[in-house]
C-alpha cells in the first residue's frame, strides 16, 4: 500500500497539461499564462501629467508665493504639438495630458490661486520633475513584463491591455466528469425514504472542480449492475478528467475498477496508507487521469483535496498545486488507533499573534459531514504516532479558502 506522499507524487508524475487556448481578457483571469509577455513599447508612451493642474518652468518657482502667466490649456487626450512653457510661464494641464516643452514640473490645483486674467499664483514650493510620469518609467519597450506561468488577476489585465493585448495564450480549463455509484442515491430535491440517501457527494465534488477552476460535468448516478456502470464510465471518460465516488473497495457491489480496466482504463495504484481514504484508486487512460474516490462524504472530499485538486491544478499549467504547509500547536491530546496510516484530522484552527493552534473539529468519522462544515483546515498527522499531546506541532494546511486566519 501506497504512502500518502508516494500516492501523491505518483498522481502528479502522471499528469500532463489539458492544452492552450487563446482567450480574451476577462476569461483569461484566474488561469496561467503559457508564453512571456515583451512590452511592444515604453510606458507611458510620453511623459505625462499625475496631477490636474498647472505645467510650469521649476526655475520660475524659486520664490513663493510666485505669480505666472498662463498661456495654455492641455485636456486630457489632447497633443502638445507647438504648445512650449516660457519664462514666467504656465500652461493649464490635465491627469495624462503631454508635458509641453519647457516645463519640468506640475503643481496641483490644490496649491494655486487662480486670479483675475489669465494669472495663477503658485503658494507652494516647486522641485523639478514633480508630478510628471515620464515616459518609460514603468515599463521599457522590449522588456518582459509578465513571465510564463503566471497565474492572471486583474492586474496582469490591466497591463495587458494597456500594452495592446486582447487575448492571450492560457492553459485550458480541463473538463472533469463526476459520477457517484449506488442504488441507494437519489437526487436532490425528493426527500430520502428508508434505505436512501441524497447524492450529495456529485454536487460536492463538482463545486469542488469549479473552485479549483476546472469545469465540473455531472453526469449522474451509475446504478449497482455492469450495464449502467459501462453506460456512465463510458461517457465520462470523454472528458479530460473522470472522478467518481463509491464503488471502490472490495465489495459485490464495488464494481467501478472492474469496468474501468474492461474499458481499457489502466489502474496506477488502488489503496492509499490514509485515514479517511484508503480505498481510492487511481488510473489513466489515454493520458487522461481517472481518480475514484470512496462514497463517504468526508473521505470523497478529503481525497478530492488532497489527490485530485494537486492534479487539476498541473493540467492547467500551475506551478504550486501543493496548498502551503504551516505548523500549528494542538490544542488537545489526538489518539490514532490505526498508526499505521496518515491520519487527515479535520481541524478548526485559530491563530493568536504568530502562532496558529489546532483542535479537531468533531469526531472523526467519515459520515459525520457537520466536521467538514466546521473545518478550516486539515492536520497531517504522520504514520507511527498512535499518540500525540496537546502542545505538539504538527503540520497544516488549509482546506478552503480562509484569508480571515491568514
Amino acid at each position: 500500500m501506497l504512502s500518502y506522499e508516494q500516492a501523491r507524487q505518483i498522481v502528479l508524475e502522471n499528469i500532463t497539461s489539458a492544452g492552450i487556448e487563446q482567450a480574451d481578457l476577462v476569461d483569461a483571469i484566474g488561469r496561467v499564462l503559457v508564453e512571456d509577455i515583451v512590452a511592444p513599447w515604453d510606458m507611458p508612451l510620453w511623459d505625462n501629467s499625475a496631477m490636474d493642474g498647472y505645467a510650469v518652468r521649476s526655475a520660475d518657482c524659486n520664490q513663493t508665493p510666485c505669480k505666472l502667466k498662463v498661456t495654455g490649456y492641455i485636456p486630457a487626450g489632447a497633443r502638445a504639438d507647438g504648445i512650449e512653457v516660457k519664462a514666467g510661464c504656465a500652461v493649464k494641464i490635465m491627469t495624462g495630458a503631454p508635458i509641453p516643452s519647457g516645463a519640468d514640473a506640475v503643481v496641483p490645483f490644490e496649491e494655486t490661486e487662480e486670479t483675475s486674467g489669465e494669472q495663477v499664483v503658485i503658494q507652494a514650493s516647486v522641485v523639478m520633475r514633480q508630478h510628471i510620469r515620464f515616459r518609460g518609467e514603468d515599463v521599457r519597450a522590449g522588456q518582459s513584463v509578465i513571465t510564463a506561468g503566471t497565474i492572471i488577476r486583474p492586474p496582469e489585465v490591466s497591463m495587458l491591455a494597456s500594452l495592446g493585448r486582447s487575448r492571450v495564450p492560457v492553459f485550458l480549463r480541463p473538463v472533469v466528469a463526476v459520477l457517484s455509484t449506488g442504488d441507494e442515491l437519489i437526487e436532490v430535491g425528493r426527500t430520502p425514504a428508508a434505505g436512501e440517501i441524497i447524492n450529495s457527494n456529485t454536487l460536492a465534488l463538482a463545486a469542488a472542480v469549479r473552485e479549483a477552476g476546472g469545469i465540473p460535468r455531472i453526469i449522474g448516478i451509475a446504478r449497482d449492475n455492469l450495464e449502467s456502470h459501462r453506460d456512465k464510465l463510458r461517457e465520462g471518460l470523454k472528458a479530460d478528467m473522470l472522478v467518481t465516488s463509491a464503488g471502490v473497495s472490495a465489495g459485490d457491489r464495488d464494481l467501478v475498477r472492474v469496468v474501468l480496466e474492461e474499458l481499457g482504463v489502466k489502474q496506477v495504484f488502488w489503496k492509499v496508507g490514509i485515514k479517511p481514504g484508503k480505498p481510492t484508486a487511481f488510473g489513466v487512460k489515454d493520458g487522461k487521469p481517472v481518480f475514484s474516490l470512496p462514497g463517504n462524504p468526508v473521505a470523497s472530499l478529503i481525497t478530492f483535496e488532497e489527490f485530485v485538486r494537486p492534479a487539476l491544478l498541473r493540467m492547467m499549467g500551475q506551478r504550486q498545486v501543493l496548498r502551503p504547509t504551516f505548523r500549528a500547536l494542538l490544542r488537545e491530546d489526538v489518539k490514532n488507533r490505526e498508526s499505521d496510516r496518515t491520519i487527515l484530522l479535520r481541524i478548526r484552527l485559530e491563530r493568536e499573534g504568530g502562532q496558529f493552534f489546532a483542535a479537531p473539529s468533531g469526531k472523526q468519522q467519515t459520515g459525520l459531514l457537520k466536521t467538514m462544515v466546521n473545518s478550516a483546515a486539515i492536520a497531517v498527522i504522520p504514520p507511527g504516532r498512535s499518540f500525540m499531546a496537546a502542545g505538539e506541532e504538527v503540520d497544516v494546511h488549509f482546506f478552503g479558502s480562509h484569508i480571515d486566519l491568514i
